[in-house]
């Protein structure tokens, strides 16, 4: 099977890019949100092999 990924872009490095595109995009909804809790919980993570922070908010 073919490597599509861009090059020089790793699979941290791809995780890293996901995850700051989607705090982007939620960005705005969550600054006119009411204020909600928020929940971390960690939990491990067999694909990386280390433990990993969930961030929750719960309304």
């Amino acid at each position: 099977m073919p490597d599509l990924s861009p090059p020089g872009l790793t699979r941290r490095g791809f995780m890293a890019a996901t995850l700051a595109v989607g705090s982007a995009r939620m960005l705005p909804q969550i600054a006119k949100a009411p204020p909600a809790r928020r929940v971390l919980t960690l939990v491990y993570d067999r694909s990386i092999g280390a433990m990993r922070a969930i961030d929750k908010l719960v309304r």
